[in-house]
């Protein structure tokens, strides 16, 4: 079994940000009747579009490394478990119309993609190195406002 390096894990964050913008895309386009749901998926989309740049530039700096394990495939399988989930699955316009009816499925099914993204760049800091780590946590904190936002407008809707 090959252990996922750093490299290799910025790459899943990447294709990760590129899905939650996507999302966030396909979101403002559907609800684009209602302008203040619409602004929200817009501006989040914009801030995922910024967080692949930002992704982008760790990668630059990012190299392999020799990380110890409890056991052999220990960080593999952790990886996995973190980034291998459903919400990515088969996103697209298509799927998006299927599974994501009211307004209130869409700010739920972004609440899902922002706790993914916290998840995920927790498990992600121990690979970086202090100035990319930094990075990270600026990400998580992002992805908490992001969430915030999610939940405020949840509740205006109920």
């Amino acid at each position: 079994m090959a252990i996922l390096q750093p490299s290799d894990i910025v790459d899943i964050g990447i294709e990760k940000e590129k899905k939650r913008r996507d999302f966030y895309a396909i979101a403002a386009e559907r609800f684009s009747d209602d302008p203040e749901l619409a602004a929200l998926f817009g501006r989040l989309r914009d801030w995922e579009e910024g967080h692949v740049r930002r992704f982008e530039k760790i990668r630059e700096t990012v190299a392999g490394g020799d990380y110890a394990e409890s056991y052999p495939g220990e960080i593999g399988e952790y990886m996995k478990a973190v980034v291998d989930d459903d919400l990515y699955r088969n996103l697209t316009p298509e799927s998006f119309a299927a599974s994501v009816r009211t307004p209130a499925e869409a700010l739920d099914k972004g609440i899902g993609f922002e706790k993914d993204a916290i998840l995920f760049f927790g498990a992600l800091a121990r690979f970086l190195d202090e100035k990319s780590g930094k990075v990270g946590d600026e990400l998580i904190a992002e992805e908490q406002m992001h969430m915030v936002q999610l939940f405020a407008m949840k509740k205006k809707l109920v």
